[in-house]
């Protein structure tokens, strides 16, 4: 090595800083992950591979749609792909993925549903920004220094080059910010792309011009020198492949390997964030080993599982990826999809350090912290770098490829399998050993990983839970099957046992015996799948992790681990034709924006027919209270669950019903930002006709402040997405049923709306998406709390929603409370309806309002809620509005002891009662009807 004045200590420049003309044009999604506003991806449907071309797609109902959003720039993402092969399992076929751009002033979400809602595609997801996994310049992260390349004798590299260097046929694909060609530990280890030399001719013909020393991804050039400022790319490319036994400088793991380098982050404006399209080229162009040392928390995205498993399936290639420098127990992408090699970071004493994410998605760790490590900023230069798992991840994708060129004959899999296997155990080392299995099998060891032959490994290929959901709810049963492999060295006596780490699922049946299996064999437990049974009461949105316990003769043991969520947190209301989500915290539809969970609502096994939906309460400008959409890019979450939402089928008084409790937080809690209400929801569906159309959704509110709530607003917010065209629809009102609907106005196949059935003066606001700025509504740029109170307080004078050729459309439906004591309760009840023509839709509204009325005398409590006193505590004089069926009945008045002190008849709806020659105390108020009689607490206070 030359004098130690070459070796500069460089801090690793942060992602942040160098790119924020890119991050100022995403939104933030979680630490490391952006969205790209704007741009999305979708995937056709297999059965419409013949209507896929380059830069169009053949599909009517998809063509309306893309022209809806004024999508542009519609291009195949990678026309050149590799047909899948159906001898391989699980192969993808990315030339039915497509790419579009479209205005930013759509949400992605919106831009995807409408998409979804074709039916002509598997999925439609925005694209995400990946950060490089660098480490900042903390104290901590130098408190065990050391000089030179100390974690080439703690993974035993040395060792490992005395059975193999590695060979120059091995190409490792580094996906990062770019390379420097010129730096003398680098410049002899790219690979030349010989059949396309720069003489500004496509001469290989793969659709790149002169990508003769790799690409910019990013930039769309076929420069990857290193991005302005940032040396990531450089840095990472050192450990994998630096140049060994060159007389200067360091060695990379991989030895004698080659590096295509592949720069991912834009240099110019009109770059993008390029990850996943490198992961392919590289798979594409001979790599047999792509490193990724960048991700995200969160953002979990097909699209980008299907490049993974293109890379891997398809193209036979090792996928190694940083498993994060955020301590916690985190899913970061690319790491934690399935067919990647997430690595963790570990000090030089193999602990776990203060920025290691661990999971059981790690496959195995490696040295992370003081890596020495080419730097370049210029063609000598070196760092002594602070760390991360960026460097901890192509230590593994060097040593992958001398495993790839000691064992020529194994494919992708097996050799992560050996990689894994043959990890040293660091779990006895006390720093580790509460994160048994998180930091995977142990610390990289070079040596055995290619010195070894008798290696075992068996891996759980697929893990799928019957019934098939996105989340289990409470109480239900499951059954479990899998899919096993044998990677390694044949296996006898093959057993996998399943237990569970969480309290909330049990095993009643966990064994399955596969006996043996040779090399490469296969088995699965689809005669007898394990029997999994969840708890009855669980937290919202567990996450339960199942733990496979696989042994075999000759002492082969190894865990593995499958995650399932637990109690979603709403429910399917589907007895009749309308299927209806509700959620345990108001909302409609979906548990939130844009959210996965949930079923949105559908009629006749419709595609789904609304996009967002939920509560709204508010009793001023400020005090609103909801979980929809807000004006910050976000959705405010007002209500919390109290009650657990749960579903009886058959239930007391409908073929299917469901209750739970939420509440918004105390107003003076919020800085009077919330009205502060106690919410008692109850759902009821009805199979048999004339019911079969609508669910009935009732909302109990409960005032929990101090103050009288003078007045409050309650309605539904639905933003409705009727098909065949969700931009083509109208809203309109109907004055004589109290009901708000939707429609497609070229197609008008679906109608569904939402009829008031009780709570007070009728509210309707039909909304025009895509309305103008100024507005008083526009929700081109979020709907804000002084919007919502718009929404639900202008009664009906905003009824339609009708532009000549149809637009976007959302409609609050609600109902105004006059006012509500502290401790009182009100009752707003609603139909959603849904039906094939206006005229059945109407039919639909009349039968829902008839039932609720021939049900409403059977719920005492209903009644009381349904009837106003106000001011309430009074100083004398009261007001009392009556429910209907309550004429002519008796009004009393009754002391603490019982004692009756006044009495009046009822001759009107509403009646005003003097109370001032009382004294102050409390009372009870009665009204007696022919059938029920019904009281109301009164505080009398003369001050």
């Amino acid at each position: 090595m030359k004098p130690l004045l070459r070796l500069g200590l460089v801090l690793v420049s942060l992602f942040l800083f160098h790119f924020q003309p890119l991050m100022a044009q995403t939104r933030p999604v979680a630490p490391g992950t952006s969205l790209q506003l704007g741009t999305l991806v979708f995937k056709l449907r297999p059965e419409l591979r013949e209507a896929a071309s380059p830069d169009a797609v053949a599909v009517p109902a998809l063509q309306k749609a893309l022209q809806q959003l004024h999508a542009t720039n519609l291009q195949q993402k990678f026309p050149r792909s590799l047909a899948p092969d159906p001898e391989k399992p699980g192969a993808v076929d990315l030339r039915l993925v497509y790419q579009i751009r479209f205005s930013t002033d759509v949400a992605p979400e919106k831009a995807c549903r409408s998409l979804l809602q074709t039916g002509a595609v598997e999925y439609a997801e925005p694209l995400y920004t990946r950060e490089p996994l660098t480490q900042p310049n903390d104290p901590l992260a130098d408190s065990t220094r050391a000089d030179g390349q100390y974690y080439l004798k703690n993974i035993q590299a040395y060792r490992a080059w005395d059975v193999t260097k590695g060979d120059t046929s091995i190409v490792i694909g580094i996906t990062d910010t770019g390379t420097r060609y010129t730096h003398e530990d680098l410049k002899d280890q790219y690979k030349r792309n010989y059949a396309d030399p720069v003489d500004g001719l496509d001469n290989d013909r793969d659709g790149y011009v002169d990508n003769f020393r790799g690409w910019d991804l990013a930039d769309n050039d076929n420069d990857a020198f290193r991005q302005l400022g940032n040396a990531h790319g450089v840095q990472v490319t050192g450990c994998a492949v630096g140049r060994a036994d060159n007389g200067v400088g360091l060695a990379g793991v991989g030895y004698a390997c080659k590096f295509l380098p592949l720069k991912i982050y834009p240099t110019n404006s009109t770059g993008y964030f390029a990850g996943y399209e490198a992961i392919v080229y590289a798979a594409d162009h001979g790599c047999q080993v792509i490193n990724m040392s960048w991700g995200g928390a969160e953002g979990k995205s097909r699209f980008e599982q299907d490049v993974i498993n293109y890379a891997a399936i398809n193209r036979d290639a090792v996928l190694v990826a940083a498993a994060g420098n955020t301590k916690g127990d985190f899913d970061y992408y690319p790491a934690s999809y399935d067919h990647v090699l997430s690595v963790a970071q570990l000090t030089a004493t193999d602990a776990i350090t203060d920025y290691t994410t661990y999971s059981y998605h790690v496959a195995l760790a490696a040295p992370g912290l003081n890596i020495l490590s080419t730097n370049g900023y210029n063609d000598a230069d070196y760092a002594l770098l602070f760390g991360g798992s960026s460097f901890s991840a192509p230590m593994v994708a060097g040593a992958a490829g001398l495993v790839r060129a000691r064992f020529p004959q194994y494919n992708s899999q097996q050799v992560a399998a050996q990689l894994r296997q043959s990890a040293d155990d660091i779990y006895a080392i006390a720093a580790n050993t509460a994160y048994r299995d998180k930091l995977g099998k142990g610390r990289l060891n070079v040596h055995r990983a290619v010195a070894l032959t008798d290696l075992r490994a068996v891996q759980i290929t697929a893990s799928t839970f019957a019934p098939s959901r996105l989340v289990q709810p409470p109480g239900d049963s499951l059954r479990l099957g899998i899919e096993i492999q044998n990677l390694l060295q044949p296996v006898d006596n093959l057993t996998i046992t399943l237990t569970s780490l969480s309290p909330y699922l049990t095993v009643p049946q966990g064994t399955y015996s596969a006996g043996s299996l040779p090399t490469l064999g296969r088995a699965t437990n689809a005669s007898k799948p394990f029997r999994l049974t969840v708890a009855g009461p669980v937290p919202l949105n567990t996450k339960a992790t199942l733990r496979y316990h696989i042994t075999a003769a000759n002492g082969f043991q190894d865990d593995q681990y499958v995650s399932v969520t637990l109690n979603p947190g709403y429910a399917v209301l589907d007895a009749n034709e309308l299927l209806l989500t509700l959620t345990s915290r108001g909302n409609v539809g979906y548990d939130g924006l844009g959210a996965t969970w949930g079923e949105s609502v559908a009629y006749q096994k419709s595609g789904a027919l609304l996009y967002e939906g939920g509560l709204l309460v508010a009793t001023s400008p400020t005090r609103v209270s909801d979980r929809l959409r807000n004006d910050r890019k976000s959705s405010d979450e007002d209500f919390y669950q109290l009650g657990q939402l749960t579903v009886q089928q058959p239930g007391a008084r409908a073929d299917q019903e469901a209750f739970g409790v939420f509440q918004d937080s105390l107003p003076a809690l919020t800085k009077q930002r919330t009205v502060g209400v106690k919410v008692r929801q109850h759902a009821y569906a009805w199979s048999a006709a004339p019911n079969r159309d609508y669910v009935i959704v009732e909302y109990k509110l409960r005032n929990v402040t101090a103050d009288t709530l003078r007045p409050l607003y309650a309605g539904l917010y639905m933003d409705w997405d009727m098909l065949p065209e969700p931009n083509r629809n109208a809203a309109a009102w109907d004055s004589v049923r109290a009901m708000g609907y939707a429609y497609d106005k070229g197609s008008p196949n679906f109608y569904a709306g939402v009829k008031l059935l009780q709570g007070g003066p009728a509210t309707c606001y039909s909304l025009d998406n895509r309305a103008p700025a100024g507005s008083p509504v526009y929700l081109a740029d979020g709907f804000s709390a002084a919007e919502k109170f718009v929404a639900l307080s202008n009664g009906t004078r905003q009824r339609t929603a009708d532009p000549t050729n149809g637009t976007d459309v959302s409609q609050v439906v609600g109902a105004t409370l006059r006012a509500l004591a502290p401790g009182d309760s009100a009752t707003v009840a609603f139909a959603v309806l849904g039906a094939n023509t206006l005229a059945q839709l109407q039919a639909a509204a009349t039968a829902a309002q008839a039932k609720y009325n021939a049900v409403l005398p059977t719920r005492t409590a209903t009644l009381a809620a349904s009837w106003q006193v106000f001011p309430n505590p009074t100083t004398g004089q009261l007001r009392v509005e009556l429910p209907s069926g309550f004429m002519s009945s008796d009004l009393l008045l009754l002391n603490s002891l019982g004692q009756v002190v006044q009495t009046d008849k009822v001759r009107a709806p509403n009646v005003t009662l003097d109370l001032r020659r009382y004294p102050a105390g409390v009372y009870v108020l009665q009204i007696r009807g022919p059938h029920t009689v019904l009281s109301r607490r009164i505080v009398l206070n003369h001050k």
